[in-house]
Formats: structure tokens, sequence, C-alpha cells
């Protein structure tokens, strides 16, 4: 986006002075409420459904590495959430908009990012699990084992965070416009880089880099898993046998559609097809419904998702039933 005049990012207390304004939703002035009532609720039960299942997964003592994923999955989405929906509520009270620092910019395209990325490389993860149980049940226990799934998922964290930090200094490396105002709710890529005052197509390499190696190279690492599941499925004769493989993969289908349609729709095109309203709506459904209905999803497909909450809630109500009986012994206690 070419511009007349633009702030050079030669030093760095340049940039510990610089503020951007996210615009947010300012243009919708009479729906601001309802929406923020809406924000705040959906908010508050993605919280509550993740960390229902973290912490439903955690308190089982003996965890099969799908659960263990999801635990691990459950926590981004949790971190996910914290990252860019508070801010994008901020942006809905102020009426002109709400203002970061250069600093907190960077901080937040990092951390979602890496958060994204992670849960790319982790739905890689799953998908694996899914193939070494259905392709070779006889050796699924030795190939997972928890030591093995605990480096999956480091390396899952670690690979991400290392792209988006590479990502992240090849954006703030650039020449912003004197406005300085993004049109969005958060610091998304897309919505910073058309800042960027450039007529070429350079600033968007380091983007295209992050696509292939966050987005295509996981997807295709998916569907290859999948491929040889559907090939292990044709050489089996049970209907039921069919059916239970693929009421074990449709949770995690679901998800990565969900997942990999949105984020493939915002970040892989050109510059110049970018377009700030449709970006936002897109980009809430992304943040918002997307983690809420991960849980849902989850707890409603996964059988041991649905049997640790029930024990957890019988736990709860056993707890419950301990208290009130103590409290009516000590009334009566008192009362002799």
């Amino acid at each position: 986006m070419p511009c007349e005049g633009c702030m050079e990012r030669d030093n760095m207390s340049t940039g510990a002075t610089v503020e951007f304004l996210l615009l947010g939703f300012s243009e919708l002035l009479c729906l601001r409420v309802l929406l923020f009532l809406f924000l705040l609720i959906v908010h508050l039960v993605t919280l509550a459904g993740n960390m229902m299942v973290f912490m439903a997964v955690v308190t089982e003592p003996s965890r099969p590495p799908m659960l263990f994923f999801l635990c691990q999955l459950s926590a981004i989405e949790l971190c996910y959430t914290l990252v860019i929906v508070p801010k994008a509520l901020l942006s809905l009270i102020v009426v002109d908009g709400s203002t970061i620092s250069f600093v907190g910019c960077a901080a937040q395209m990092h951390l979602f990012v890496t958060l994204g990325g992670a849960e790319c490389f982790l739905l890689v993860a799953m998908s694996y699990d899914r193939y070494v149980a259905i392709c070779q049940p006889l050796h699924y226990m030795a190939v997972m084992s928890e030591g093995f799934c605990l480096r999956l998922a480091v390396v899952c964290c670690l690979g991400a965070f290392a792209v988006a930090l590479g990502l992240t200094v090849a954006v703030f490396r650039l020449p912003f416009c004197q406005s300085r105002h993004i049109n969005h709710f958060f610091c998304d890529v897309p919505a910073v880089l058309h800042l960027a005052c450039t007529q070429s197509y350079t600033p968007e390499l380091p983007l295209l880099a992050a696509c292939v190696l966050l987005l295509l190279l996981p997807f295709l690492l998916i569907l290859a898993s999948y491929i040889c599941i559907a090939v292990a499925l044709l050489h089996v004769t049970s209907s039921v046998g069919k059916g239970k493989a693929f009421s074990t993969c449709v949770s995690h289908l679901a998800i990565t559609l969900l997942h990999y349609g949105s984020a493939t729709f915002i970040y892989i095109r050109p510059k110049s097809s970018y377009s700030p309203a449709r970006d936002k709506v897109v980009s809430l459904v992304y943040t918002n419904i997307t983690p809420l209905l991960y849980p849902l999803i989850y707890s409603v497909r996964n059988k041991e998702i649905r049997g640790i909450l029930r024990k957890m809630l019988r736990r709860k109500k056993i707890a419950q039933l301990n208290c009130d009986i103590i409290r009516v012994e000590m009334c009566v206690c008192d009362k002799f």
C-alpha cells in the first residue's frame, strides 16, 4: 500500500513510542452493545467448555494419547481466546477504537500465530495417532508411548514459535504508513501488512512461507494420513469395524475442516484482494465461534471424554453431598 508518509523501523526507540489504533467494529455504532454481549457470552462459554475438558483430562489418572492431545488442544484454545477476545471487547467499548503499542501489537501477532501454528501441528499429530490406531493397532501402545506424545507436543509448540517469530520480525521491520489505523479488532497479519508503504509483493513472502509451513505442509500430512486410513478400511470386511474406525475420525476431521477452512480463506491470497469488512467477519468466526465448537464436538463424539466428564460430575455431586452431610451434623451438634 503506497502512502506519502512512512515511519521507518530502523531503531528501537522509535518503535517503543509508536502506537497503532485498532478500529475494530467502529462502523457498527447501532450494534455495538449487542455484539459486545454476544462476544462476551461466547467468550465465557468457550473458556468454561475448554477449561472443563482440560481439567477433566488432567484429573484422569490414565490418559490415552488422543486424550493427551485433546488436553493440549484445549489449553491452546484457552490461550488463543485470551490473546484475542479481550482486546476485541475493549474495541467495542471505546467508540473511536482502542490503541495498542508497537511492541504490544507485535506480541499479540506472535502469540496468535504461535498458537494457531501449534494447533495446525497438533492436528497433524492427532491424525498420525488415528493412523497408528487404525492401520497398526497391535503396535499402537508401543508407538504412541507417553514419552513420544510428549516429544510431539513440544515439537508442535517450538516449531510454531519459531515460524511465528520469523514472520513477526519480518512484518514489523517494514515501514508503515503514518495513519497507523488497523481496520481490525486485533493485529492480524493481513491487516498490518496493509499498512506497509510498499507497492511490491516482497513483504508478502514471509507470510507465504509461513502459510506453507503452518497450513499447506500440515494439511498434506493430514491428507496422507487419511488416505492411508481409507486404504486400510477398504480391506475391512465388517461394516461394524468400518463404522467404529470412521467414528473415531469424525471429530478430528470436523475440527480440521473448521480450522483450515477459515485460515486458508484469510491468509492464502494476495494483498490486493484484502477486504477489511469481510476479514473481520471471518476472523470473528475463526477466533470466537470455532474455539466454542471444539469442546462441543469432542464431548459429543468422543466416548472417553463423555465418560470422564460424567465421572467428574459424579465426583462433584458426591463431594457436595458430603459437605451437606457435614453441615447437617455440625448443626445437630450445635443444638446439643
